[in-house]
């Protein structure tokens, strides 16, 4: 007769370290308390791929168990649901970067990552709201740039005198009808510029990567991916530097705007020793390095953004 076997000893649950507490963003809070007066009906099918339901999400596909009838003010509650719906972590996530940015990296490329915003996905909100910020600011003091001029044709553009090649005649032949028109229509041309200056900071975000990685070619502990990262992280920061002192223009702080500047040396400083470990002397150098090339790179990316806002111009007489 076999003996009866005692039952296998269940395996204590495992105990995952404690994430560091976030709060919930509006459109997160919303979505519970749907769900808390809306349960899912156990065992009714998905709308999306017919698995039996047991929860507020299907098991297979993912989707939320929901009625998809819905009223005008559910529609209404969702959209701003996901206007509001900005993720929890980033009101964790931003005051790390700005006191503690080396911290915030080293954190993320070791993994401990469940408390924080992903880096693009910070880069791209902050973007957004640097971009909103100087709407906001060229709306209320419209006279920052010369295209909310009404249009007119009075002013007389120098033209360019082409060379004897062929490449030479050629270029002012394209350029010299756009800039009269560009100048005779600044309204337009101030469109077009704003345009492309929005694809400035998210070309600029590869360039900066590949400039770290050039400056560490040597340091072997730190591929491309780890340069993403800190670029990411520190092109956040100067985008929130920029977006604080473009709303500061507006009202009586703009006089110390150049002040507030002096913050992005420092932080870059305190970032870039605290994540790669150079010496003080090192970390200065390279800081040093950065500034030329970034300052290089970015009058070639303004000469671009000139060159296809002008490329948006008409030819015709104004």
């Amino acid at each position: 007769m076999i003996p009866e076997l005692p039952p296998p000893e269940t395996a204590p649950p495992v105990m995952l370290p404690d994430s560091t507490p976030y709060a919930a963003s509006p459109g997160e809070l919303i979505r519970r308390q749907w769900r808390a007066e809306n349960p899912a009906r156990a065992g009714a099918p998905c709308a999306n791929c017919g698995a039996l339901l047991d929860g507020p999400y299907c098991c297979a596909c993912g989707q939320m168990a929901e009625d998809f009838q819905k009223s005008i003010g559910v529609l209404l509650r969702e959209a701003f649901e996901h206007l509001s719906d900005v993720d929890g972590r980033l009101l964790h996530t931003i005051p790390t970067l700005i006191l503690r940015p080396a911290t915030l990296t080293r954190d993320y490329l070791a993994g401990r990552r469940a408390s924080q915003t992903a880096p693009l996905r910070m880069f791209l909100v902050i973007v957004v709201m640097f971009f909103f910020a100087g709407s906001f600011r060229d709306l209320v003091h419209p006279s920052h740039f010369p295209w909310y001029k009404p249009d007119h044709t009075a002013e007389q553009v120098p033209t360019l005198q082409a060379g004897p090649d062929v490449l030479s005649r050629t270029f002012v032949a394209w350029l010299n009808p756009r800039l009269a028109y560009a100048v005779n229509h600044q309204r337009e041309f101030g469109a077009a510029f704003v345009s492309w200056l929005h694809e400035i900071p998210i070309v600029f975000l590869p360039f900066a990567t590949l400039l770290l990685g050039l400056l560490f070619v040597r340091d072997r502990r730190f591929v491309l991916f780890d340069h993403a990262i800190f670029s990411m992280h520190s092109l956040s920061f100067m985008g929130l530097l920029f977006t604080l002192t473009t709303l500061m223009e507006i009202g009586p702080l703009s006089g110390v705007t150049g002040l507030v500047g002096m913050v992005a040396p420092v932080h870059l400083f305190v970032h870039l020793r605290g994540v790669y470990g150079t010496s003080i002397a090192g970390t200065l150098a390279r800081m040093f390095l950065l500034a030329v090339l970034s300052l290089i790179a970015v009058v070639f990316l303004m000469v671009g953004t000139v060159g296809l806002g002008l490329s948006a111009m008409g030819t015709a007489a104004p």
